[in-house]
């Protein structure tokens, strides 16, 4: 399956580290970047074809990848208006609603909307997936193994949930990361050195997480079980009951789900 990449950042070598590591020859992938450095080093470290500008031979592609900035998404996407033969057009520009990028690209019916985060640049992500009514099952799981590249998938039905998982997953590890910093910074203020601070804070939340992830218990049950009453733990969590911090958790990231409909709508009419 040859597969062109238009935009050679971050999300593109993570999804091309993770595709040659399932063994797709590096001979099917194309990058499509106009910044030299960064074609050099993708040439460099992955064995792939790159280019400057979007070729007839890049565009003859099966699959192609829009892994380019939200804001100059319209700009790329009317630029190869008329320019696609039949590829699957997957597109993991944040906030860039698949209705829209379709009309930027004169109609173009056959288009996967996908919102990844942050931990795919390790192979550890999670991607949600919507996909237009002319997008075959074929072209679905196709896009599925795609992405399953770098990490697990989940579909959407109806795109608006989409504002919802960028709310959960897509803003999540900068939650996950805030609450690391907080729990180093305690583990300082009580003494420990850096260095072990960053250690405990890190190994607790792997731990915690392959636990969860193992267990077929909910995460209250296992909050319950570390729970002794009268103990140091439900000291901590009285307090945190009492600062409200799992209702402004709750809160928060509902202003992140409305934050990115918001967007959506902006970044629509920009274009």
């Amino acid at each position: 399956m040859r597969i062109t990449f238009i935009g050679g950042g971050n999300m593109a070598r993570a999804l091309i580290a993770g595709l040659l590591a399932q063994n797709t020859p590096p001979g099917e992938l194309h990058v499509v970047d106009p910044d030299e450095d960064k074609r050099a080093s993708l040439a460099r470290d992955f064995g792939v074809a790159t280019g400057a500008g979007a070729s007839p031979a890049a565009l003859a592609a099966d699959l192609l990848i829009l892994a380019v900035k939200p804001q100059q998404l319209p700009d790329v996407a009317k630029s190869l208006q008329g320019r696609l033969a039949s590829p699957l057009v997957v597109s993991i520009a944040a906030g860039i609603r698949a209705g829209d990028l379709s009309r930027w690209l004169g109609g173009y019916p056959r288009i996967v909307r996908v919102m990844p985060n942050t931990p795919a640049m390790i192979g550890a992500g999670i991607s949600g997936l919507f996909a237009l009514p002319a997008v075959s099952a074929q072209d679905k799981a196709r896009a599925a193994a795609t992405l399953a590249a770098v990490g697990s998938t989940v579909w959407v039905d109806d795109e608006s949930e989409l504002d919802a998982l960028t709310a959960v997953s897509g803003s999540g590890p900068a939650y996950v990361f805030y609450f690391i910093e907080a729990l180093e910074a305690a583990a300082t203020g009580l003494g420990l050195d850096a260095a072990t601070s960053r250690r405990l804070a890190l190994e607790t939340f792997l731990g915690a997480a392959k636990l969860a992830a193992a267990s077929a218990e909910d995460a209250a049950g296992l909050r319950a079980k570390v729970t002794s009453k009268g103990g140091t733990t439900e000291r901590a969590l009285q307090v945190m009951e009492q600062a409200g911090i799992k209702q402004a958790i709750i809160a928060a990231v509902g202003a992140a789900a409305e934050r990115a409909k918001a967007l959506g709508d902006e970044l629509g009419q920009a274009g």
